[in-house]
């Protein structure tokens, strides 16, 4: 019975190690690896290996779900033929040189959850077509070059949790739209160059507790709908060109960790807040240990 038992075992662990992923999804991974300098890698791959064990890959059931491959040297651009890797959950590729537009295929990766391209060489607009990925919880994009306006379809994005697009070049307003991602932890459009009002609608972002708006062309006044925010702890509006910040008064500042204004208007009416205990709150690096 037990030599009959160690064969099954031995069979299921045979099968698993052979088990493979379609030719479609091993085409996709073949193909971002040449056209990301594969070779150059920090930790590279051997193609001769099963795609499980090749570094940074996770396969479930016979699918890629995962490709982390965090500051590991990557550089060229990012091929369409991603969009084949129809079940991945987490791509990955932060703090590498990367370069080129993003393939708007990425937007048919349906079940990703996490997307994280900050501090690579990325340009051209962030695709509109973004708003579909409608179970993504994480996207982080700050310290590249995008340019053009913020989508506003990344409101439809309602699982989101961390948005970070800071250190880009957007332009324009703000979307009132962002004011729909009631799930929203963190949120960054640190230098960039933003213009008009900081919608109101951010006053429906009950789960914040990271703001950071600082170094853009922000104008008008804070809306009054901020005294809503209970959960924020870390608030950094400063280099903007408000009218009034008047509605700051509005705000419990006993809950701050971080917050950071420009602090010329002495009219303000601040109460229980000890401004020496404020610090700069660095973001722009905040995942370098993330999902290695």
């Amino acid at each position: 019975m037990k030599n009959v038992l160690f064969f099954v075992v031995l069979f299921s662990t045979c099968f698993l190690v052979s088990a493979k992923i379609s030719k479609a999804e091993r085409k996709a991974l073949i193909a971002f690896y040449e056209s990301t300098n594969g070779p150059e890698w920090v930790h590279t791959w051997n193609l001769e290996e099963p795609e499980s064990q090749w570094y940074g890959v996770k396969v479930i059931d016979n699918h890629v779900v995962e490709i982390n491959l965090f500051r590991n040297n990557l550089k060229g651009v990012i091929p369409a033929s991603i969009g084949d890797l129809e079940h991945l959950k987490v791509f990955n590729v932060a703090f590498n040189t990367l370069t080129g537009e993003l393939p708007a295929s990425i937007a048919g990766l349906k079940d990703l959850e996490i997307l994280k391209i900050e501090m690579n060489r990325f340009k051209g607009a962030l695709p509109a077509s973004f708003g579909s990925l409608s179970n993504l919880k994480e996207l982080t994009a700050f310290n590249n070059f995008f340019s053009g306006s913020i989508p506003a379809s990344l409101g439809q994005l309602t699982k989101l949790k961390v948005l970070n697009l800071s250190s880009n070049n957007f332009k324009g307003a703000i979307p009132e739209a962002l004011g729909n991602l009631s799930n929203l932890v963190s949120l960054g459009l640190f230098e960039n160059t933003l213009e008009g009002a900081i919608p109101r609608e951010f006053g429906q972002l009950v789960q914040l507790k990271e703001l950071i708006l600082a170094n853009n062309q922000l104008d008008g006044e804070i809306p009054r709908e901020f005294s809503q925010l209970a959960s924020l702890e870390i608030l950094q509006i400063q280099n903007n060109k408000f009218n009034s910040l008047k509605n700051l008064e509005n705000m419990n500042t006993r809950q701050f960790l971080v917050f950071d204004y420009d602090k010329g208007d002495l009219k303000l009416n601040f109460k229980e807040i000890d401004f020496k205990k404020t610090r700069v709150a660095e973001t722009k690096f905040d995942d370098d240990n993330d999902h290695e």
